[in-house]
């Protein structure tokens, strides 16, 4: 090392430890370095990418004050806690972030004793800060400092709120950190986005509420003795005037901001005396969603939200890598979200009643290019799901005929509006579900695992899922002319099959579904559901290399389900197998086999594939559906193993198999 290269002092940090003792230029001088190692690592893997350069500073600041693990550091979401990997221990092992058997791409609980909370959903770090402290304070546990960093995109959601009303209520003791960059994954909306944004951008209020208090109590011939008099009720007109923590200091928070949050040292002061309150404070900070990435910086609010998370390969040397020239190479197919988002584009201009909904997704759901084309016919909610579907409801009731676009994960937070509004009621609501089934590196808080059982077993609810991309926007145009009740649409993430798209969409017969294989030696039929339908087509052909004929069937409709069409499979053939990319408890298989069950049994066997119980884990989609045993082969081999061992004998397997009539299957 040269004497003018400066010693890198993020090679000594082992753990939040190594940093207490540090003054501010060295703490400075780490986050610089936390910054550069993440472009740098991210940049070749892939990951989230913005938030993260956003919060080095305030890693740095908060570990430096804090004694982690026994003080307690929640971080939002954890898309932003890099950083907070980086100090914890896990530098060296950044580069396996996201993929199979490397570091999770959120806080885990499993990975680290500095993760005090593994969630990959927003809005939830307040609340759980009020929990650990009450819990503290009620002797349960060693007594410790909490300090919860949310994201003014999550504040979006109103789990917060509740939060913050009830450690306001009950006086709790913990510091709000408001992670200020006016963005989640997209430019945040809403009134409460708009209040922050003129926070942030007038500073000065706070300091000049303070002067005009101090100002009057000093004005001569007795007056300023007056307005002191007035006490509380001059202080709150003040205040009510002033102060742009008006609305936090009213749920009896105290407010401090608006805190630099790429300055150390401010971090540092305003943090400290947070700490020292000993009650509810939030420090409003302000950062810059890819700081020092000049491409996210000078590219402002697009610049931003391009990189939320960088592809791999994506920065080479600190810079964007150059694209690499096609040469020629045939075309991709395109994504399911693209096709979902330009087929809603076409619904809306075919039919003025269709309404596009999303909940600070937009351009995760497609919903962006209905957005551009036709912006009045677009609504995004903030990150706030039930407000989503009771909206939709809303919209319903008055004759529209609304489409809400959330994945399958988030949309688990809006199941009482689905239960009790939606379905309820019979209303025409369309929930379009994107990143049905596992979703690869960003694991199990974002898998779309659930939602095939935790919808089907709701009263007044059709629910449905593509085999390719013409068939999603069959499915599309055909919710959308439902109008019986809610309908419900999931489709995977990524690349759809490729096939052409149709020209004019088709209304489908609800509950109906379709042979797309068959002959008539065939022992075997493979009933799928959704991406189930591929891996039966894959399976057939495998088994037809080894001489063994199979039927294969689209269900097309989970519910209401095909009963005649099961009917048929099961009696014309020894073994029926049911392909979901979903959890086996309650989901499409189960309903097969209750189907059958209730018609009075036969005597065909039922093998069930779909995702086993229990939660998978992240990486590549590949390698989980072969953990998973959701694989064309691995089908192929289940079902020539169970043709041999002769239809007398149970087969379990890992997803389960029984006749109709027997004990359901676990």
């Amino acid at each position: 090392m040269s004497e003018d290269t400066p010693e890198r002092l993020l090679d000594k940090v082992e753990g939040p430890a190594d940093l207490h003792g540090l003054n501010d230029l060295q703490l400075a001088q780490i986050a610089q370095e936390v910054r550069e190692h993440i472009i740098d690592t991210v940049g070749e893997v892939g990951g989230h990418f913005g938030a993260n350069l956003g919060t080095c500073e305030l890693a740095v600041a908060l570990h430096s004050l804090l004694d982690s693990p026994r003080d307690k550091i929640i971080w939002d979401v954890g898309h932003q806690a890099y950083p907070h990997k980086v100090l914890t221990g896990r530098r060296e092992r950044l580069s396996t972030i996201r993929q199979y058997g490397g570091l999770a791409p959120f806080c885990s609980i499993f990975e680290s004793e500095h993760d005090i909370i593994g969630a990959g959903h927003a809005s939830t770090s307040v609340g759980y800060a009020v929990g650990i402290k009450e819990a503290m304070r009620a002797g349960l546990c060693e007594d410790a400092r909490v300090v919860a960093v949310i994201g003014d995109g999550a504040m979006t959601g109103g789990v917060a709120f509740e939060a913050i009303s009830q450690a306001g209520w009950l006086g709790t003791p913990i510091v709000v950190v408001l992670n200020d960059n006016g963005m989640s994954i997209a430019p945040n909306v809403g009134a409460i986005s708009r209040y922050l944004n003129r926070v942030r951008l007038n500073p000065k209020l706070w300091h000049a509420r303070e002067g005009v208090e101090g100002g009057l109590t000093r004005l001569p011939a007795g007056i300023g003795a007056k307005f002191e008099r007035l006490g509380p009720q001059f202080k709150e007109s003040i205040k009510a005037f002033w102060a742009p923590g008006l609305w936090w200091e009213e749920l009896d928070w105290a407010y401090t901001g608006v805190i630099d949050g790429h300055d150390v040292r401010a971090l540092r002061i305003a943090v400290r005396e947070a700490l020292a309150a000993e009650r509810p404070v939030v420090v409003h900070i302000a950062t810059v969603k890819g700081k020092g990435f000049a491409p996210a910086e000078d590219g402002g609010l697009e610049g931003m939200e391009k990189w939320h998370a960088a592809k791999p390969l994506s920065i080479t040397n600190g810079k964007v890598t150059p694209p690499v020239p096609s040469n020629g190479a045939p075309k991709a197919p395109p994504q399911y979200t693209q096709v979902f988002g330009e087929a809603l584009l076409a619904e809306c201009r075919r039919d003025e009643r269709v309404i596009g909904i999303t909940a600070a997704m937009n351009t995760g759901t497609g919903l962006n290019i209905l957005q551009q084309a036709m912006p009045d016919r677009y609504f995004d909610v903030g990150i706030a799901e039930q407000q989503a579907i009771l909206f939709a409801c809303g919209l319903a009731l008055q004759g529209a005929r609304p489409v809400a676009a959330i994945y399958s994960t988030f949309l688990q937070r809006a199941y009482d509006e689905i239960v009790h509004d939606a379905c309820l009621q019979k209303l025409p609501v369309v929930f379009a579900m994107d990143r049905g089934g596992l979703v690869g590196d960003d694991g199990p808080t974002h898998h779309g695992a659930f939602d095939i059982a935790y919808l089907r077993c709701l009263p007044n609810i059709v629910l449905m899922a593509p085999r390719d991309e013409a068939m999603l926007v069959h499915m599309l145009h055909t919710a959308i002319a439902c109008e019986a009740g809610p309908t419900a649409i999931r489709y995977p993430r990524g690349e759809a099959v490729g096939v052409p798209l149709p020209s004019v969409p088709e209304v489908l017969p609800i509950g109906v579904g379709e042979i797309l294989r068959s002959s008539a030696d065939a022992r075997v039929a493979l009933l799928g559901y959704g991406t189930g339908v591929g891996k039966a087509l894959g399976a057939a052909e495998l088994l037809a290399e080894d001489g063994i004929a199979a039927t294969v069937a689209d269900a097309r409709f989970a519910k209401p389900i095909d009963s005649g069409l099961v009917a048929q499979l099961a009696a014309e053939h020894e073994l029926l197998v049911t392909i979901e990319e979903g959890v086996l408890a309650g989901g499409f298989g189960s309903a097969v086999w209750e189907t059958l069950n209730e018609a009075g049994g036969a005597s065909t066997r039922i093998i069930r594939v779909g995702l086993p119980d229990r939660y998978i884990t992240h990486g590549a989609p590949a390698l989980l559906h072969e953990e998973v045993g959701y694989t064309a082969e691995r089908i192929a081999a289940r079902v020539a193993a169970a043709l041999a061992d002769g239809a007398s004998r149970f087969d379990p397997g890992e997803h389960g198999g029984s006749r109709p009539g027997a004990a359901a299957p676990s």
